[in-house]
């Protein structure tokens, strides 16, 4: 199959196949079959770093998990628990915020420039 594309389109595509870590062919044949079959893929990198993610929450929720057991038996956590805790809060939030920019921005990135069926 051979496309053609203007020389700014060839800009982009480029551009954005680098971002992705992809070559502009790979990239453009994923732009295809999520166009054909309505679907947002993800590529390697991006789920990967999702995995990722996913497996450090996992541990932040396990760490949890034993500072709530410990506070119940004893009623009261040491101060460098409740630090512990806080600290944990904040990496659990900032996973969440990153995990949802990434889905957002890769969701963005797959419709640029789609144009509704009229």
């Amino acid at each position: 199959m051979l496309v053609r594309l203007k020389g700014e389109d060839r800009l982009l595509l480029d551009a954005r196949a680098a971002a992705r870590g992809l070559r502009p062919a790979t990239y453009v044949s994923a732009l295809t079959r999520c166009h054909l079959r309505r679907v947002t893929p993800l590529p390697k990198k991006e789920f990967l770093a999702l995995k990722r993610s996913i497996s450090e929450l996992a541990a932040i929720g396990r760490d949890l998990n034993q500072i709530a057991r410990a506070a119940s038996e004893g009623g009261r956590l040491p101060t460098s628990a409740r630090e512990e805790f806080r600290a944990m809060l904040k990496v659990c939030e900032a996973l969440r915020d990153n995990t949802k920019a990434l889905l957002k921005t890769n969701e963005a990135s797959w419709s640029s420039g789609y144009v509704e069926d009229l």
